[in-house]
């Protein structure tokens, strides 16, 4: 099957003083082997699509398939373990641990996943040359710039391999230049067997998507690109 990720009648609520509806029975099947944008104004639900993609929360109704298996949302545990070997999040705000340095940052996620440390740290070390940065693997988080933050964030959601690419705004805080670089490296990471999946408010970045969406009064629709 092509499509690695499938969502049906998918609508998000929240409860504040009164019932806010984000997301309307939203319907989409994301592809293999392309990059999707997605746009919307701030609040419009394109940060509560991803967390509902990366199974970081759940929706209030309609389904959820990845690589062809429905979510059940009642399974954390085995939502747990997909999201640590199958999907790989890149945040606005780069998550690093501040107490750990940017091997360790990195070499933690694949340790998660269970695999052994020697083999860990080797990824995390190949993962770092390969973002530029390897005269900076005993940096702590409080020592790199922006951008250097964000090339450990793609770094430490690239070592399990995954399939699935979902990323939240990722040069969303950065100067244009960074901003740029930091796209290119995302973008290289396509290949036919993987899916990518950013939000942004840069028209720029989204129009170098294999597919633009945008998310208005809590539906989606298809800007340029294919359905």
């Amino acid at each position: 099957m092509n499509n690695l990720i499938e969502v049906s009648n998918l609508s998000k609520s929240f409860d504040t003083f009164k019932k806010v509806r984000i997301l309307k029975k939203i319907s989409y099947k994301f592809k293999k082997g392309k990059i999707y944008s997605i746009m919307g104004p701030s609040g419009s639900g394109k940060s509560t699509l991803l967390n509902l993609l990366s199974l970081i929360d759940r929706p209030s109704s309609g389904s959820v398939s990845i690589i062809n298996k429905q979510i059940n949302f009642n399974d954390s545990n085995k939502n747990d373990i997909l999201r640590a070997n199958k999907i790989g999040i890149i945040y606005q705000q780069d998550n690093l641990l501040p107490d750990f340095t940017a091997l360790e940052n990195i070499y933690l996620a694949c340790l998660a996943a269970g695999n052994e440390k020697k083999l860990s740290v080797s990824k995390a070390q190949s993962l770092l040359k390969k973002v530029g940065l390897s005269k900076r693997s005993e940096h702590y988080p409080s020592q790199l710039s922006g951008g250097e933050k964000q090339r450990i964030s793609i770094a430490r959601a690239l070592i399990n391999n995954p399939q699935i690419i979902l990323a939240d705004e990722p040069t969303g805080s950065l100067d244009t230049q960074t901003a740029k670089e930091i796209f290119t490296i995302l973008e290289n990471q396509i290949n036919p067997d993987r899916l990518i999946i950013f939000a942004t408010h840069n028209r720029f970045f989204a129009n170098k998507s294999d597919c633009l969406l945008e998310i208005v009064n809590g539906n989606i629709k298809t800007i340029n690109g294919w359905v």
